[in-house]
């Protein structure tokens, strides 16, 4: 009885050990398995996350117009502040978008409705400047936009192309696609935005409004320098229209605010100047 448990022991122990060598197979199995597929989405992820937008180039439209009368020049300077509204909003719409739809969905969604936009507003600056002098003829070539380097293949990474082409505005050195270029990556220089005085612009000021006026333009100055002060904050962050839609695009709103403060205050007691919405656009410099 006492020599046979030996060999029972014996027997007990390789079952248990050929168990136990099954089970860690198994797990190295399922571990290798596993270590595929995240390695698999991974690279997956990383091939999704090398995308980049890009940015839209338009032709200038300020500089093809001829001399614009002064019943037209409010309207003329709105419209043209409009077509640089719509470049930030196409360039937002290819961040917003990228990586998403075919070869051609950057092209067909954003860029071909852009240009339909554009024609629009185009047309109602020749319109503008057609009631009082000879109605400019042949802007509609400035219409269409190109896209570069980016999402040309609906957010496949493209060649790099030429930086996209500055719309002057219609007062002041108004930009247009000027500061997506100096974005571009926004890498190692945080750059600087540049704005358009308000001041020169203003007609005589009643003395009821001065200090109201004063301090807007004082405002006004401070959000130039906070936008500067955030540019220095943030560089290397976001993508590469990160600044031109985190901080020059909301400049431009709060501009807006401040410089309609402005025209308020003044028709109050005199004539409401016109047309000061077209100095609220800023540019970014590097």
């Amino acid at each position: 009885m006492s020599r046979a448990l030996p060999k029972y022991n014996k027997r007990r122990v390789a079952i248990i050990g050929g168990a136990a060598a099954v089970a860690l197979s198994g797990a190295v199995i399922a571990g290798s398995a596993l270590a595929g597929e995240t390695s698999k989405s991974n690279n997956a992820q990383a091939a999704r996350t090398k995308a980049s937008p890009g940015t839209v180039s338009c032709p200038a439209v300020a500089p093809s117009l001829p001399a614009i009368p002064a019943s037209a020049k409010a309207e003329v300077d709105r419209n043209l502040a409009l077509l640089n509204t719509q470049i930030a909003e196409a360039n937002k719409r290819l961040v917003d978008t990228v990586g998403q739809g075919g070869p051609n969905f950057a092209q067909n969604a954003i860029v071909g409705p852009l240009k339909d936009k554009r024609v629009a507003t185009i047309n109602r600056i020749a319109t503008a400047i057609g009631r009082t002098a000879a109605k400019p003829q042949g802007l509609d070539s400035l219409a269409p936009c190109t896209l570069n380097a980016g999402a040309a293949a609906g957010g496949g990474a493209a060649a790099p192309s030429a930086a996209p082409t500055k719309q002057a505005g219609g007062n002041n050195g108004n930009a247009g696609n000027g500061g997506n270029a100096g974005n571009t990556g926004n890498t190692n220089a945080a750059g600087t935005v540049s704005c358009p005085a308000v001041a020169p612009s203003l007609p005589a000021i009643p003395a009821s409004a001065k200090a109201e006026v004063d301090r807007n333009l004082a405002l006004l100055n401070t959000q130039i320098a906070e936008a500067n002060k955030r540019l220095v904050d943030t560089v290397g962050q976001g993508g590469p229209n990160f600044a031109q839609n985190a901080i020059v695009g909301p400049l431009k709103d709060k501009r807006v605010a401040t410089i309609n403060r402005i025209a308020t205050a003044i028709g109050r007691t005199a004539a409401k100047p016109q047309g000061l919405d077209s100095l609220a656009p800023c540019t970014l410099n590097k």
